[in-house]
């Protein structure tokens, strides 16, 4: 959903989470996460890992973008867009010494 439009007091199912649709939801459940609630403490970095080795493919890094996203907004944050986490996930893979 777009994070404009995210009410955090609808927010039932995955695809009422910001940044997340039909692929992206099932891309959540094809990591077990079937509601909103089981992204609170997960780690994207972890995720993104575990999506590639259960799909035996390489994702777009901004599939963690989206992933930290979610995190975030079920930990509290307000609603922002993917994008707005990129520099951050590229500096925290520059200071892990990966790239993604």
């Amino acid at each position: 959903m777009n994070p404009s439009k995210v009410d955090r007091s609808r927010v039932v199912v995955l695809t009422d989470l910001p940044n997340v649709g039909k692929a992206g939801a099932e891309d959540l459940r094809l990591l077990g996460i079937h509601e909103p609630s089981q992204l609170v403490g997960r780690c994207p970095f972890e995720m993104y890992e575990m999506l590639g080795q259960k799909t035996a493919s390489r994702h777009d890094p901004c599939v963690i973008d989206v992933f930290m996203s979610v995190i975030r907004f079920m930990g509290g944050e307000e609603p922002r867009p993917w994008w707005m986490f990129t520099e951050e996930r590229k500096q925290l893979l520059k200071q892990k010494g990966m790239s993604t």
